[in-house]
Parts: structure tokens; C-alpha cells; sequence
């Protein structure tokens, strides 16, 4: 879980408290202005070396937060960044697409907490195509429980167990996992390909098998 903002002002010494206030106002003012930083801005900067000169001040601040606040509290001074700024998909892909794999890592973890729908899909589905395993625990968050299909996250929950990202990243596990003898067959078909290999299965996989033996709840008649 992310640390709230009066806890990170208990935590943070007055110039980084400072340097936040000063962040915050520069993203909320961004989005009182959804004009800034829109996608057809002139490219000025190489799109893998960071946040370019030419976006928002609110970006140069994301992309610095570690060094201002700490490295312990990038993570939630990004995502208040982020929630504060209300980015549209495309800012928020660009602003991923340019990032660290920190700063991806904190995009990730904050997408059940902005209004996108599904636009931000293409984020999660690009952090579970790495083998990164910071990325792949933050991509199997709530916003994957609500918005990847069953195929999708069924294949989530086999990166988690190729990448030995522990399950308990997964988001909403037990629901989706319940009942789902496909999973159960894709866990059997991969545990015999580790065995075959001579790889033990990894332990977790019996967690998630046990979780789709239980039988889904029957739908409630309505009275």
C-alpha cells in the first residue's frame, strides 16, 4: 500500500516537505490546463533517456522524486503526482513510455486510482511482456483484477509464477482464481513442463491450483 500524504509528511524533512507542496501545485495546475502537455508537443528530448524538456513542469518533478523525497517514497510521491494531475491515456503512456522502470513501476501502481477505464490496458499488458519483476508485481494490482480478460489474466498469473513474483501481488486472486478450471489446466500443463525440465514446480503454484478448486459461487436467486 501506498503511504498517504500526511504520512509522508510526518516522514519527509521541510525542504522535500516543501518541494511536494510546490509539485502538487504545479500538477494540479496541469490539470486545470488539459492542453498542457498533450501528445502532438514537439519531441524534444530522446523518448527513452526521461521526461523530455518540452512536458509539463508536473513530469520533470515525477521523474525527480526519488532524489527530492527519497528513493523509499518515489512510489507514493509519484502517485500523488499522478492522481493530483489526472493525465489522459495518452499523456499517462507517454509519460510511462519515457520513463524508468522506477517510474513505470509507480504509473503502474497507481492506475486503479485514476479515471481511465481500460485505456491504460496497453501499460499492464506491456510491463507483464518484461521479465522486470518490480513491474510484473505492480502490474497484477487492482486496476488488472478489474479491467484484463480472462485470458489475459490467466497468463498474468503464469508470468507471476515464471518470474517467481510472489502470488499475493495478485489482486483480487481468490475471486478470479475460483472455479476456473481453465487456469487449473494451464497451472497442470506448466507444472509438468517444470517437471519435464527437471525444475521443481514453484510453490505458489499449488496455492493458486487450491484456489481454483473451489467451486465459484452460485448466482443468488433474486426473490
Amino acid at each position: 500500500m501506498l503511504t498517504t500524504r500526511e504520512e509522508l509528511d510526518d516522514r519527509l524533512p521541510g525542504a522535500a516537505r516543501a518541494w511536494l507542496d510546490e509539485a502538487l501545485a504545479e500538477a494540479a495546475h496541469a490539470a486545470d490546463r488539459p492542453d498542457t502537455g498533450t501528445p502532438d508537443r514537439p519531441d524534444t528530448g530522446n523518448p527513452h533517456s526521461g521526461t523530455s524538456t518540452g512536458n509539463p513542469s508536473w513530469e520533470t518533478r515525477f521523474a525527480s522524486a526519488g532524489r527530492h523525497c527519497g528513493p523509499e517514497h518515489a512510489d507514493a510521491v509519484r502517485a500523488l503526482l499522478l492522481i493530483e494531475a489526472r493525465p489522459a491515456a495518452p499523456d499517462l503512456a507517454r509519460l510511462y513510455a519515457q520513463g524508468t522502470a522506477a517510474e513505470r513501476r509507480a504509473v503502474l501502481l497507481t492506475l486503479h486510482r485514476l479515471d481511465l477505464g481500460s485505456a491504460a490496458l496497453p501499460l499492464v499488458e506491456d510491463a507483464l511482456r518484461t521479465n522486470d519483476t518490480r513491474l510484473v508485481a505492480a502490474a497484477v494490482g487492482p486496476y488488472a483484477a478489474a479491467h484484463l480478460d480472462a485470458h489475459g489474466w490467466r497468463h498474468a498469473i503464469l508470468k507471476c509464477l515464471f518470474t517467481e513474483v510472489p502470488v499475493e501481488a495478485v489482486a483480487a486472486l481468490a475471486d478470479r482464481a475460483r472455479g476456473d478450471a481453465e487456469l487449473a489446466r494451464m497451472l497442470h500443463d506448466f507444472a509438468a513442463e517444470r517437471t519435464a525440465a527437471g525444475r521443481p514446480a514453484p510453490a505458489d503454484l499449488r496455492t493458486v491450483l487450491a484456489l481454483t478448486a473451489t467451486p465459484a459461487a452460485a448466482p443468488t436467486e433474486e426473490s
